[in-house]
């Protein structure tokens, strides 16, 4: 059965991705073209970002600028490596891990960022110690409303901090770790099979990176209407936006490549194209992203304003509100 399968694909759809100057040598104008246009936009969102980590180092004080400088990178070096694993296919597996490793390290960092906005960890306890906060959020515990509200302290603080860190730390271990398999044949991307070490790594990873995405999740939910005025509500967005194209579009694709649903294109494989599918969209993407995170990120930054002011901004709403409600 085997053998008759093989009589009936053409040869080049088993192989291997091929070099770099193969694959050049196979483009025609309009492919070569568009890999040209993928270059630029992959260059323009590094230039951006560059220029933006110019400005922070300049304009804004330690240590807010170097989370901001991280968590602003993600879409830039998500297109960068994107644009390395287009021109050279057999380095696929190695660019999306550095890209994996990188959005591991941006995931803690935005957690970090949320509690710069208030001034740091000290201020952040210092204004919140106590106040009740939920924790039904995503994606751990979204389905679970009957779930207390836990008070703010040091210890919750420290284990949410835990948690996001953990995933930057074993993410880039679990890279690493794959990387060693694949060099004695163990680890290959197209065996999901029950047995296999690619299966049991990614359900691992997948674990790790649900419990690092909850802390940033409570933290968001519960302050939203605070972090409003600094715009805070659109970088979420995009944040959200670069982890659900980077991870789950990705490996939706790299599914259904392996699964055989992407046809083959010598010299690509259904395997191949599937990946090299993603990188030309990761480009687009994360391109569009830089720019709308070049506008979000390039300013200067100043701590939140003190609780005070937002007793004052409620009593205001509430007389308002009010005033509203005896007109009417």
């Amino acid at each position: 059965m085997d053998e008759a399968f093989r009589s009936t694909v053409d040869p080049a759809c088993l192989h291997r991705p091929p070099l770099a100057l193969d694959m050049i040598k196979q483009l025609d104008a309009f492919e070569f073209s568009l890999y040209l246009i993928l270059t630029f936009m992959s260059c323009v969102s590094l230039l951006l970002y560059l220029e933006q980590c110019a400005f922070l180092y300049k304009k804004q004080s330690y240590p807010m600028k170097t989370t901001i400088i991280w968590v602003s990178g993600a879409a830039p070096i998500i297109a960068t490596m994107a644009c390395l694993g287009m021109w050279f296919p057999r380095a696929t597996m190695f660019t999306d891990m550095t890209s994996n490793c990188y959005f591991a390290v941006v995931v803690y960092r935005f957690f970090v960022l949320m509690v710069e906005e208030f001034g740091g960890s000290t201020a952040f306890l210092k204004r919140f110690s106590g106040k009740p906060f939920m924790i039904n959020t995503g994606p751990c515990c979204c389905c679970c409303p009957c779930l207390p509200r836990v008070p703010m302290s040091r210890r919750m603080l420290f284990l949410l901090n835990l948690a996001g860190l953990q995933y930057a730390i074993l993410r880039t271990a679990f890279s690493v770790f794959c990387i060693i398999l694949w060099t004695n044949g163990i680890y290959d991307l197209t065996n999901l099979s029950a047995t296999s070490a690619t299966l049991w790594i990614n359900l691992s990873v997948g674990v790790l990176t649900i419990i690092s995405l909850w802390p940033v999740g409570i933290i968001f939910m519960n302050l939203r209407s605070l972090l409003r005025s600094v715009k805070f509500i659109p970088k979420y967005s995009m944040y959200q936006l670069v982890f659900v194209l980077s991870q789950l579009q990705s490996s939706i694709i790299n599914i259904l490549a392996i699964n055989g649903q992407i046809a083959c294109a010598p010299p690509l494989s259904s395997q191949a194209r599937g990946t090299m599918l993603t990188q030309k969209l990761m480009i687009m993407e994360m391109f569009i992203i830089s720019v709308v995170n070049y506008f979000l990120y390039r300013r200067i930054y100043d701590p939140l304003p003190a609780e005070e002011h937002d007793n004052e901004e409620n009593d205001k709403a509430a007389l308002q509100a009010a005033l509203e409600e005896h007109d009417v």
